[in-house]
């Protein structure tokens, strides 16, 4: 193997080169990227207040005084969006796992699960969210049912369910379907039963690699929550709704969006955070 002149191999050199190289790039692209940030920034600082009707806009969206005297009980109202969310989450993931199960099935005799785990996606993933939570937040509490099971609550967080499990099956099923092939004849040539493979083989590996995907699903089910404010519950939508209407202002939908944002942002870079771990340790 060539060496250089203070002893080290001439790869090693090419790497150390290569990786200097590499880290001017990086640099250089943070220093472009910084620059175009700061230019778009300033332009719209600059520009937007120029514009004819910003001084309107400014009072019905912007208003601080508004800002102030809404927030406190937008975010009371945001803990129902929070509680929906938390009491959901595990029955999508149940119903969810169900459902890809029952379409990874593989024997002959267990046929119509398999069927019927194509139907309930092919549904619940056709039809919008806000229509499912019209049809089953207005629909099932029509059919006369005494209290409290007319109420919103629960049927809005069952067309949540209905909906979103469908989405985490197909994850679920695709994270199955990643594991090789090998992995389940090991276990069946250790004696596990096709049961027993699935539980302790191949599930474990597949939840591990969906978990950025599921994140990224619960980001969107956090955002989703605000739209049963159309069936009744007097959520952080509901609630912006009612401060506009009394208030003739606009400043409480951007109150709620900063909220949303102050939840949904972290759980996304978090999500990206996981995705870009499991794609390093792939490679």
């Amino acid at each position: 193997m060539a060496t250089g002149n203070d002893g080290r191999s001439t790869d090693q050199i090419t790497v150390n080169k290569r990786l200097k190289y590499e880290a001017r790039l990086r640099q250089r692209s943070m220093v472009v990227a910084g620059v175009s940030t700061a230019i778009v920034v300033l332009s719209i600082v600059l520009l937007v207040p120029l514009a004819p009707g910003w001084e309107g806009v400014k009072t019905s969206f912007f208003n601080g005084e508004v800002f102030a005297k809404t927030l406190p009980k937008l975010l009371k109202a945001f803990l129902w969006d929070v509680a929906i969310f938390a009491w959901s989450v595990p029955l999508i993931f149940a119903l969810g796992l169900a459902i890809a199960l029952a379409r990874a099935v593989r024997s002959p005799a267990l046929f119509p699960l398999r069927i019927f785990g194509a139907a309930y996606v092919d549904i619940f993933r056709g039809v919008p969210v806000v229509l499912v939570i019209y049809l089953v937040g207005f629909g099932v509490p029509g059919l006369g049912l005494p209290r409290p099971w007319n109420s919103p609550y629960i049927w809005g967080t069952v067309a949540l369910v209905l909906t979103y499990s469908a989405y985490i099956a197909e994850v679920l099923r695709g994270g199955i379907e990643s594991i090789h092939a090998s992995q389940r004849a090991a276990a069946i040539c250790l004696g596990l039963s096709e049961r027993d493979t699935m539980r302790y083989v191949i599930l474990p590996q597949a939840i591990r690699r969906v978990i950025p995907a599921n994140m990224n699903m619960l980001v969107a089910l956090q955002k989703d929550v605000a739209l049963l404010s159309f069936i009744g519950p007097v959520e952080i939508l509901r609630q912006a709704g009612i401060f506009k209407s009394l208030l003739a202002n606009f400043t409480p939908y951007v109150a709620a969006a900063l909220i949303f944002l102050c939840v949904t942002v972290p759980a996304t870079r978090y999500a990206d955070y996981l995705m870009n771990r499991d794609r390093n340790a792939r490679s």
